[in-house]
């Protein structure tokens, strides 16, 4: 789990903030989701797609502000 920056504008901000708001999701989803136990069901796929791309765009731009 990657900590919070020091430092953030609101762009990223709002980048981050969707990208946890993003794990949440897809961390929580299990414990709600009556199809899950055993077996991922689909809505667990996409959330972690979402997560996964919100993720890979948020440590781009990290990346590219350096």
């Amino acid at each position: 789990m990657p900590g919070t920056p020091a430092r953030r504008g609101a762009a990223d901000d709002d980048l981050y903030q969707r990208y946890m708001a993003a794990y949440d999701a897809h961390r929580d989803h299990p414990c709600t989701c009556p199809d899950c136990p055993g077996r991922p069901c689909a809505a667990t796929d996409r959330l972690l797609e979402s997560f996964e791309r919100l993720q890979e765009a948020y440590l781009t731009w990290q990346r590219d502000r350096h």
